[in-house]
Parts: structure tokens; sequence; C-alpha cells
């Protein structure tokens, strides 16, 4: 499956905003847009002005980037938005970060959501009792997620319940990073998303 593979914290400089893609890094005086607030290219710091599609592409490029997801299946959530009842944005947010990915990131089980990602994918992770290992698996209210017996005492696993010990959790997640466990108490309200997206862009983008 295709990835980006290059320097991520060009993308968070793309943006003109932090994207919390590298997880500690972000929290630095190391992240590159703190060092350098500005596009990357060799016309980055010249003055760029957008048009109305302009704008609306960036913000629809801004949120795979956050999430991690790719064109298609990004549209794929859009699509399945826009047939449910409700405000298709917020909707559309709600099965982003209804993602196992993004859940194990929110809980504090991963710095990052790349990071969260790759510890799915390789299994360190129970849903309900059995291993998931499906990044896009879509959480519901109840689950319990916990990390797998012997993946508890990695040490990298360590390093991450320390760094999250600092982070805030959202109300529709409750968690017990002593015993690396968490469960799904709600569907995540739209209050619950503390990034900086305008869904609304989205909609209007994939709706021309």
């Amino acid at each position: 499956m295709a990835r980006y593979t290059g320097a991520v914290c060009r993308q968070c400089r793309r943006e003109g905003e932090k994207l919390f893609l590298k997880g500690e890094r972000c929290y630095s005086d190391k992240c590159g847009v703190e060092r350098r607030p500005y596009v990357p290219g060799e016309h980055g710091q010249g003055r760029q002005k957008l048009s109305e599609f302009g704008v609306q592409l960036r913000e629809k490029q801004k949120v795979k980037r956050i999430y991690g997801v790719l064109e298609k299946q990004f549209r794929n959530y859009f699509a399945k938005a826009d047939n449910q009842p409700g405000i298709t944005g917020e909707e559309f947010l709600k099965l982003l970060e209804r993602r196992l990915d993004n859940t194990v990131y929110r809980l504090g089980f991963a710095a990052s959501r790349n990071e969260a990602r790759q510890l799915v994918r390789h299994g360190h992770f129970l849903v309900n009792g059995h291993r998931v290992d499906i990044p896009s698996y879509s959480v519901e209210e109840g689950d319990v997620i916990e990390v797998k017996e012997s993946s508890k005492d990695m040490t990298r696993m360590k390093e991450i319940i320390e760094f999250s010990a600092q982070q805030n959790t959202p109300e529709w997640l409750e968690v017990n990073l002593e015993k690396r466990t968490g469960k799904v108490l709600s569907e995540p309200l739209r209050e619950d998303i503390d990034l900086p997206i305008r869904e609304q862009l989205i909609v209007e983008f994939y709706s021309r």
C-alpha cells in the first residue's frame, strides 16, 4: 500500500501548522514548524494567495495527513458520512476518530497516529479480548482496547505511557494507563475533536 515516506515535518510546514505527526518531537524546540515556519521548497518564503478551491484542497490534504489516510479511503469515509443522518462534516470526522489507530493514539498508547498505526499492524492490541491488526477497524461504544500482555513491558511502551500521563484523554474514552487498558464510552462528539479542522471546507470540496 502506498505511503508517504518523506520527511514528516515537511507535511506540517506545508499546512502551516502543527499536525502532531512525530509525537514527542512536536512538543520540543526541534519541531520543524517552530524552526522553519514557512512552506518547504525554493519559493517557500514567498507570499502565497490561494483560490477558494485551493483553500478547500489544503483543508482536505491537512485532514488526510492528520489521520494518515490515503485519498480513496478518505473519499469512501466521506461518501459513507454523506449517506448517514446528521451533519455530513461532523459524521465524517466521527468516522475518522473511531479508527482503531486513532483510538489507540487518543488513549495514550502511542505518541502519534503514525506510531499507533504501526503498533496496531504489529498486533500489539486486543479489542474485546481479540487481536486486531487493522488500523482502519472502527471501534464501537462499549469496546475495550488493551495492550497485549506480552507487549505491556516493552521499553517503548513504558516511554509512551510516561509521555501520555501528561496528556488529556477525550471524554468519549476512558483509560487506565497503569493497566494499559481503555474503553469506548460513547461515540465522539464534535467538541471532543480538538483539532484545527474546518470540515465544511471538505464538504464543499467533495460537493463541487
